[in-house]
């Protein structure tokens, strides 16, 4: 099930920090069409397993749990039944827990089902994460993966967060591994891809790249 024929999905991957969010939600704006943050939708079943008292390793609990909650993702919001959740998805506990989270099968497959529902719902969209091109929208119109060195991507969290680089370099090197690895859905290049570096491109200069890329 990889929905219609006619759905215009740009499907973008890649690793944490390479810029996805950002060009994703710029190409979106471009093409008038709905962006999703896959990414946040992991994060906002680690933050509702987390308020619950689950440990974000119990495969069984967090997967049930991921079936059972309302996760609303809209533009930078994250609505968890109910609650936004935008600021506490991005801090440290959820940061240290989500790929415990992202690596249970059972959660994925339920977020991959909400994935091609948001899309079929709107027609399409861009969507991004880890796992969009080679799973979740194989026969995306545009696949992409958007790359960038360990260490650029290192100076621009702490030019936006703060933190020391080489610190945060290590996190960034041992989050790549923890996804290229699992044996779910693992981060790949997928096929067909058309892989963008941008440790030397402004976003300006990535976008524009890109929507030469869309079919006309």
């Amino acid at each position: 099930m990889n929905g219609p024929a006619d759905l215009l999905v740009v499907a973008i991957d890649g690793p944490a920090g390479a810029g996805k969010s950002t060009v994703g939600r710029a190409v979106a704006e471009r093409l008038h069409l709905g962006y999703l943050d896959t990414g946040a939708m992991y994060r906002s079943v680690t933050f509702a397993a987390l308020r619950r008292g689950l440990d974000p390793t119990d495969q069984e609990g967090v997967g049930a749990l991921s079936e059972q909650i309302e996760i609303t993702v809209d533009g930078p919001r994250a609505l968890v039944d109910g609650t936004d959740a935008t600021i506490e998805i991005r801090g440290r506990e959820v940061t240290s827990a989500v790929s415990a989270v992202a690596s249970n099968s059972r959660v994925r497959a339920e977020l991959v089902r909400r994935q091609r529902v948001w899309a079929e719902e709107r027609g399409g969209g861009v969507v991004e994460g880890r796992d969009i091109a080679s799973v979740v929208f194989p026969d995306a119109t545009l696949k992409l993966y958007i790359t960038a060195s360990a260490r650029v991507r290192a100076e621009r969290r702490v030019a936006e967060i703060g933190g020391d680089v080489g610190e945060v370099e290590a996190s960034i090197i041992g989050r790549d591994r923890q996804d290229s690895t699992r044996a779910d859905s693992p981060l790949i290049e997928a096929s067909g891809a058309v892989v963008v570096d941008t440790s030397e491109l402004s976003i300006d200069e990535v976008v524009a790249q890109v929507m030469e890329l869309i079919p006309v």
